[in-house]
Order: structure tokens, then C-alpha cells, then sequence
């Protein structure tokens, strides 16, 4: 079942040509379309199904510094302040709330990576206090667990997933951006080496400047084109209780469940780090580069197989052509299952640690395939094969919180500006040109 989301109207005219096409109106796409535009850039955003359907809107909300991979600090100190900004630049709200977050656990050697996480962060400018037994306790007020301690990071916070992408697409389009949902791209035109244009299903749209924002399906496009770009694709699950009495205040991690409360008083519940893998053909394709992720992370994930995978999907081999039907189009918005067995367990976790939530209900859950590389680390990156082309994908569960500043490094890389943060970490030929590729850092 798909997550809520707010619906945007299309543009009327459907252009023939454009400075910049961005492709994928997640988070990523509808955040640097809003930058571009707002610099004066004729922009086309195209979205195969809805803005924001598919992980943009399953995702927990979290925008977080705390527990970040280094690589990426620099990135999510300047989409807090962005996330900050947006509302009123913007005149969208996006649920943007800077209300901390907190972590509590009885697991010591999570106390003593969090204390060290915090040391390595405070070099940057970032807040993250350990907290005691005691102050685990006081800042987890109504809860059954005696904490052996936990970590906080007070200037962290969430926005609502169902209203992000969605409000900076609308804003785009305020300041002259078009949107055309229902519209897939499939594939490049390539004139001289360089990208002239994309072929949609409803026409050629002439550009000289693609962003490929496509979440789950980038790889696929990318191979279309005979580009290599190693992502492994995780279905995760989260879900939504009916409104309650809120007893937990702020977004909060216990071994057990992790939550974010939601505006109607309602709750989104997971259990952090779960996944599933459906393997198809990208993932044995990519087997060896994510072996390392998967042998640490293996305890976490549950393996499904089966032949849809192999046939449908992002994970499909595929061939098509332009001018005829292709992947895109035959699934418009990915849908996974969600795994109710987490589901369960997530909400019963709550339940036992919080008797004041005795009566919580379930109303809705839903699954989202999750992109990643085999460091972690997202692409923001031209792609130095195919002159024109950008690539932003590959978030690795941790993409929405960063979606703002990841909008606005792709708009500085697509119209060559000086980036507004080092841009190496994110660079495409790392994942390609044989790099000892560092092990993902804190999640």
C-alpha cells in the first residue's frame, strides 16, 4: 500500500526543449528542480508515476546529523540549515520541525560508538551529547526500560515525507519550473559524444543537461546507456498508527523499535537497520562489490527469492527502445510488500516500552526499495563517459533528510558552479575506476 502523499498538478505544455531535464521527482530531483529554477534555469522535471511516490514518501522523516558517516557531514550540516530556510522561501510547508532526536540503549558498546561518533563530530560543529543512565531515563519520560545510556542530538529534527517532495516541486513550478507526471524517460539522446536530449514516451524533449534522479531504477537507465553504476537495492518497511495521546515527543531509537511522531498525533514506527533483499539481475551483477556491506550487515537483512525480480523491476535485464514501452512504464510506482512480521514487532516494542501506548493501532504500512552503493555513500556526480549527464542516487537509507543539500550540490555540479561542498565523497568513477572504497561509517 503506498504511503500518504500529497498530489501535484502537472504543467499544461509539454516543452520541446530545456536548459536542464531532471529525471526523478523524489526528494533528490524536486529539491535541485527548485534550486535550479530559482536561479532562473528553464527546468523540466519528469516523473515516470507521482512526485514523491516512491521512497521520498515510505521513508521514517528523520533529518538527522547524528550518527552520519563523516563523508557526509559537511552535506547534512547545510540541508539542516537549508530544511530551515524553505518554509518561508520557499512558502511550501514541508513539516520541517528541528525538535532533536534521542537514543537510548542498555548496549554499552552502542554508547561507547555514539561517544565516539560525537568526538569525531564536534570538529565540524555538530552537537551530540551522551547521555547517562540518569538522562536517558529524564529524556524518555514514560518508558519501562532502565537505559544504561543513550545519545542526543538537539539540533536534529524530521520534515513529513508525504509533503517534502511534493511542496518543492510546487514551488519549482511557481518560479517557472515544468512538471509532467506519467511520464517516463526512456533513455538519451546522444549527439557527438554528448548528451543532446531525452526520448520520453510522449516526445524529444531537447537538453544538453540531464540530472538522473531515479532512486531504485538509476542503475537500470544508466546500463541502458551502457554506464556501470554498482547500487543494491533494500526493501525497507515502515508503517503508521492511528492518533494517540503522544507520549514520545521527539524522533527516538531503542533497539527494540524506532519512531517519529507525527503532526495528527499518529506515530511512524520501523525497527532500525531491517531489510530484505530481493536479488535480480543488478544484484548478482553487483555481487562483489557489495559482499563486504552484506557480510557485516547480513543479520539484519532476510533474503526473498523468486523470478519477478529477474523480469520486472529495477533489478531486471531489459532491453527496449525508444520508441517502444520500457521498464519505466510497466511499473509506475514501486510498491514492495511490507514486512508486517517487523511491522508487529515494531509496534509491540512500543507497546512494552511505553504501557501509556498500551492502546496503540496500527492503520497503514508499506515497503520502499532503498538504493545503495557498497560504501554508503550517495553519487552526486557528472559521469565523465557521458558529457551532460548527472547522476544523484544512491542514498543508502539516509537520503531525505540530506535531500535539500543533495538538490542543491546537483544544481551547482549540473551548471558547473562552485559546489557548495567538497564534492569528492560523492564522486561517480570512485564506485568504477577500482578506488579501495572506505566501509560504510556510522548509519
Amino acid at each position: 500500500m503506498p504511503a500518504p502523499i500529497r498530489y501535484v498538478q502537472d504543467s499544461v505544455h509539454f516543452p520541446d526543449s530545456a536548459d536542464v531535464v531532471v529525471i526523478g521527482a523524489g526528494i533528490a530531483g524536486a529539491a535541485a528542480t527548485y534550486e535550479l529554477a530559482k536561479r532562473g534555469v528553464k527546468v523540466v522535471l519528469l516523473e515516470k508515476g507521482l512526485v514523491g511516490g516512491e521512497q521520498s514518501s515510505r521513508n521514517w522523516g528523520w533529518c538527522r546529523q547524528q550518527n552520519r558517516d563523516e563523508r557526509e557531514l559537511p552535506l547534512i550540516i547545510y540541508a539542516l540549515r537549508r530544511w530551515g530556510e524553505l518554509a518561508q522561501e520557499s512558502g511550501e510547508d514541508l513539516g520541517f520541525r528541528r525538535t532533536g532526536l534521542v537514543y537510548a540503549t542498555r548496549d554499552q558498546s552502542e554508547i561507547n560508538d555514539w561517544d565516539r561518533w560525537g568526538k569525531m563530530a564536534k570538529s565540524y560543529g555538530v552537537r551530540s551529547d551522551i547521555l547517562n543512565a540518569e538522562q536517558a531515563k529524564a529524556m524518555t519520560p514514560g518508558s519501562s526500560t532502565d537505559w544504561r545510556g543513550g545519545v542526543s542530538s538537539p539540533d536534529d529534527g524530521y520534515a513529513e515525507p508525504s509533503l517534502a517532495a511534493p511542496g518543492l516541486a510546487l514551488a519549482a513550478q511557481r518560479l517557472g519550473a515544468q512538471l509532467f507526471q506519467q511520464c517516463a524517460v526512456r533513455g538519451l539522446d546522444i549527439a557527438a559524444g554528448r548528451v543532446s536530449g531525452v526520448w520520453t514516451e510522449r516526445g524529444l524533449i531537447k537538453t544538453s543537461s540531464v540530472l538522473c534522479a531515479g532512486g531504485a531504477w538509476t542503475s537500470l537507465f544508466c546500463r541502458r546507456h551502457g554506464i556501470a553504476l554498482p547500487l543494491g537495492n533494500v526493501i525497507g518497511t515502515a508503517c503508521r498508527t492511528a492518533p494517540i495521546t503522544q507520549v514520545i515527543t521527539q524522533p527516538m531509537y531503542t533497539p527494540g523499535f524506532a519512531c517519529r511522531p507525527r503532526q495528527d498525533g499518529s506515530y511512524t514506527v520501523s525497527v532500525s537497520g531491517r531489510g530484505r533483499l530481493a536479488p535480480g539481475i543488478q544484484a548478482l551483477r553487483y555481487a562483489r562489490q557489495f559482499y563486504p556491506t552484506f557480510k557485516a550487515r547480513r543479520k539484519h537483512l532476510s533474503l526473498c527469492f523468486g523470478l519477478s525480480p529477474f523480469f520486472n523491476g529495477p533489478e531486471t535485464w531489459a532491453r527496449w527502445q525508444f520508441d517502444g514501452l520500457s521498464p519505466f512504464e510497466k511499473i509506475r510506482i514501486l510498491d514492495p510488500q511490507p514486512d508486517m512480521a517487523m511491522v508487529y514487532e515494531g509496534i509491540a516494542a512500543m507497546q512494552r516500552e511505553y504501557p501509556a501506548l498500551a492502546g496503540l493501532r496500527l492503520v497503514q504500512a508499506w515497503g520502499g526499495m532503498i538504493d545503495s552503493t557498497p560504501d554508503a555513500i550517495p553519487v552526486i556526480s557528472s559521469v565523465p563517459a557521458l558529457p551532460g549527464l548527472v547522476i544523484s542516487a544512491g542514498f543508502s537509507a539516509h537520503g531525505f533528510g540530506i535531500g535539500p543539500g543533495a538538490g542543491r550540490l546537483a544544481a551547482d555540479i549540473v551548471l558547473n558552479d562552485d559546489p557548495v561542498v567538497d564534492p569528492t565523497p560523492f564522486r561517480y568513477t570512485r564506485l568504477v575506476d577500482g578506488s579501495d572504497l572506505n566501509a560504510p561509517g556510522m548509519m
